[in-house]
Parts: C-alpha cells; structure tokens; sequence
C-alpha cells in the first residue's frame, strides 16, 4: 500500500479534509484551451498523492479536472452533480461566493484501498494521521480519506479515482466543496467544521 505523506498539520478520514493555503493558476496547461494550472498545485497534490497528473480536461459544466488518468463521462458528470447539489444549498442560505462550477479544480488520485473494513466499494486516499492519530480512525499512523482539500483559495482538493458508484463521486465532490464554500461565505461555520477530528460531519449544509 501506498502511503500519502505530507508536512502539514491536518488530516482527515473518510469525507473530511486536508486544508492548505496555495496560489493562483500560474503554470502552462496540458489540455485545456489556452488556460492554465498553477504548477505550484500541481506539484503539492503530487506531494501529498504521491502520483503523477498527466491528463487534464474540463467537466461539461466547466470544472477544471486533473487526473492520473483519463475520466469518463460518468465520473465528470458525478463531479457536475455534486457541485450542482452544494451550490442549490449554498444559494438558498444566501452564499454567493465560490458557486460556480468553472471556480473549482478536482485532482483524481489513484486509491490507496478501493473497499472498506466492512468490505463496501470504497476508494480511498491513505493520509498521515496527524490529529486523528491514537482516534478510531487511526490504521496505524495514516488515516483513509474519500478527499481532501488543496486550496480553499483555489478552490481545488483531490478525489479518489472511482470505477463504479458514480453517486459517491458526487457526494465527495458536494463534501469537499462545503468547506471551499464556507471559507468564502462564512468563515465563523467554516472554522467549526474545517477539522472533524473533535467530531462532526457532512453534509455540513442541509
């Protein structure tokens, strides 16, 4: 198994989420035209994935994807569904900021488990424990994340590579979009729910 490593001082577990501070888009793009992807973003979902991003397209409703492979359709249109769901929600509670889809940059990684402990379909990102270390989530030293968060700047955070169950590619995608959404919205709801290693968990927005 690979293990993500990373330097940072959060963790997450499940549908919880790494937060990093990253810069704006400043690097050459690979695919789509004429924009571009910061190289810095790049090089840290590389850092903490340990994989290499060689493909990168756009869903249909304009979201920005970079994966380890080519997506299928399903997969970009489960990103546009998820995020379609957060922002009918954020909207109605009056949040305007980070809800459009052409805001948002998904890294697809590949798993490091693609089944849980109860044996249910379930690709994962293995993740230092940090805080959750000594936590019933803590499988000796890393913890299993569904995704995790780049840049709530860039609005940007990582995914697992998913072969099936395209549903719970839109409910990680809407999962970690909550917490770009509060960063830019509500900043007192985003520093309550932005670690759920003291409890807590998604949806966040109802």
């Amino acid at each position: 198994m690979r293990i993500k490593r990373y330097r940072g001082a959060f963790a997450a577990f499940v549908f919880c989420t790494v937060l990093v501070a990253a810069g704006i888009f400043a690097g050459q793009d690979a695919e789509a035209q004429g924009q571009r992807v910061d190289s810095r973003l790049v090089a840290r979902a590389q850092q903490y994935t340990g994989d290499r991003f060689n493909f990168e397209t756009q869903t249909p409703r304009g979201a920005r994807v970079i994966s380890v492979s080519r997506p299928n359709a399903a997969t970009l249109n489960a990103i546009d569904r998820g995020l379609a769901e957060l922002f009918a929600v954020a909207r109605r509670r009056g949040y305007d900021a980070a809800t459009e889809h052409t805001d948002y940059t998904i890294f697809i990684a590949r798993p490091d488990r693609t089944r849980d402990s109860s044996g249910a379909y379930s690709p994962d990102i293995a993740i230092g424990a940090a805080q959750y270390a000594g936590s019933v989530y803590d499988q000796g030293g890393y913890v299993f994340a569904a995704g995790l968060v780049l840049s709530t700047q860039a609005c940007a955070f990582v995914i697992a590579e998913h072969e099936s169950n395209w549903q719970r590619v839109a409910d990680v995608t809407r999962y970690e979009g909550e917490h770009i959404v509060l960063y830019h919205n509500d900043r007192r709801l985003y520093s309550r729910t932005a670690d759920h290693s003291r409890g807590g968990g998604h949806p966040i927005l109802q």
